[in-house]
Parts: structure tokens; C-alpha cells; sequence
């Protein structure tokens, strides 16, 4: 069964939705929190490392903290034949932390961080001499508005109750 095909019921809803607010939580904790038992909690905490559903495991730091404290969107237009020498090399830029592939006129959407507007310039600017690279477009963040967030996500997919029979 791959994560695609998984389905969440209650339980796992409330473990994820807890380890969504605190993802260093130990089992007991967990299991205390959840209202559930610990056996519970580690046997689904494996089903779920199992099933890859989680997201690559790492204490994050805020690139500001790396002095990148701009961040920015660097959209990409490709030459079609080029796009895996693109990916390759925009992977080795330091500053791209995330790269996207989506539908319409643009081919690539990076999620860069800079020091100042001279670094996102540089950054930009080796973005577009990357293999197959045709055109580059960037839009930087003023601010975060709304932090990368899951637990409404988890809420609206709980599923229904069923009434009592």
C-alpha cells in the first residue's frame, strides 16, 4: 500500500495532528497526549515510517539564521530536451532549497534564499546559466504570512463519524 492509497481514521489523525506540533515528541509523551496506548502509538509510528509518509527527518534552521534572510521565487522557462541537465544543475545551487515542476507557461519554480538583493541577483543569475535554461523571472518575499502548516490539512481529512447504530 503506498501513502497514496493509505487511509487515515481517527487515531491516525490525532497522532499526526500532535506530532504536527511537536514532531520530537517520545512515544509515551505522544501516547499520553493521544489517549492512546503506547503499543498503539509505536505500531503505527512504524506503519507509517514504513509507508515512507513521512517527510525526510531533520531539525530545520531558518536560513536566516545562515544569514539568507531574503527568500525569493526564481521561475525558470526550459528548453524542453534540457530539462534533466537543468534539474541537475540548479540541484547544486546551494541557496535553491526547493524546486518544483508545474503545469502551465513556466517549466521550473525554485525556492531560493539570498543575503541581500546583490546574492539573489548571483543566485538568479546561476540559475539561468544552467544547462537548457532559456529564460529566468524572480519574485521575492516580503514576508511570511502563513507558515508551512499541516494541521488543517489533518482536520479536514478526518473522516466522517458514522452515527450510532
Amino acid at each position: 500500500m503506498s501513502d497514496a492509497t493509505y487511509r487515515y481514521d481517527e487515531i491516525d489523525t490525532l497522532i499526526l495532528t500532535a506530532l504536527d506540533e511537536d514532531a520530537r515528541m517520545t512515544v509515551m509523551a505522544l501516547a499520553d497526549r493521544c489517549g492512546l496506548a503506547r503499543g498503539t502509538v509505536q505500531a503505527r509510528l512504524e506503519r507509517y515510517r514504513s509507508l515512507g509518509l513521512f517527510r525526510k527527518h531533520s531539525v530545520r534552521i531558518d536560513p536566516l539564521h545562515l544569514s539568507r534572510g531574503l527568500s525569493a521565487m526564481v521561475s525558470a522557462e526550459l528548453d524542453q530536451h534540457q530539462l534533466g541537465d537543468a534539474v541537475v544543475a540548479v540541484s547544486r545551487i546551494p541557496e535553491v532549497l526547493e524546486c518544483f515542476a508545474p503545469a502551465g507557461e513556466t517549466d521550473l519554480v525554485c525556492r531560493v534564499v539570498a543575503r541581500d538583493p546583490d546574492d539573489l541577483y548571483r543566485v538568479s543569475e546561476e540559475i539561468r546559466l544552467c544547462p537548457g535554461i532559456v529564460r529566468t523571472r524572480t519574485s521575492v518575499f516580503l514576508r511570511r504570512v502563513i507558515p508551512y502548516r499541516m494541521d488543517l490539512l489533518l482536520a479536514a481529512s478526518r473522516p466522517a463519524r458514522r452515527p450510532p447504530d
